[in-house]
């Protein structure tokens, strides 16, 4: 399912170091929270709650436009994953982590992986903040409450 994607696409390729055969097997071994919500800054869970918040909604929109519409549509297959329904598939907090750490999530975590082998196109570092990537997360729940 597309929308169970997240954020795979977004730039150019970036090269990747072989690493040697005795530190491959490390890169595999994710706890249940890097599972869940995604390897980066983002340690803890992320609650969205049942009001969003109307400042973030309309930043989010702002940074989504500036930074991730040339790649990620919400409706379609563009150059990255669709976005529509995002939220109801992968926790704040993993969206926040692929957002702010995409080249780590891509090396290390299954989801990604898969995806960059679906859209052949890594996602690049935006260069985000914390709370830019909060204020996108807010657009998208907000975006899914409307479908």
């Amino acid at each position: 399912m597309l929308t169970a994607a997240l954020l795979t696409g977004c730039g150019g390729q970036e090269s990747k170091k072989e690493k040697p055969e005795a530190d491959k097997s490390s890169d595999t071994e994710l706890t249940s929270f890097q599972m869940e919500h995604g390897i980066g800054p983002v340690t803890e869970p992320i609650e969205l709650g049942d009001k969003l918040d109307p400042e973030l909604i309309k930043k989010g929109e702002r940074m989504f436009e500036l930074k991730c519409s040339a790649c990620h549509k919400f409706d379609s297959r563009y150059v990255g994953p669709p976005m529509a329904g995002i939220t109801d598939v992968r926790t704040p907090a993993y969206i926040m982590n692929m957002i702010l750490n995409p080249v780590e999530m891509i090396e290390k975590h299954p989801i990604p992986q898969g995806l960059l082998g679906e859209y052949y196109t890594r996602m690049t570092n935006q260069n985000l903040s914390r709370e830019e990537a909060r204020a996108i997360v807010e657009y998208l729940a907000a975006e899914a409450k409307k479908e």
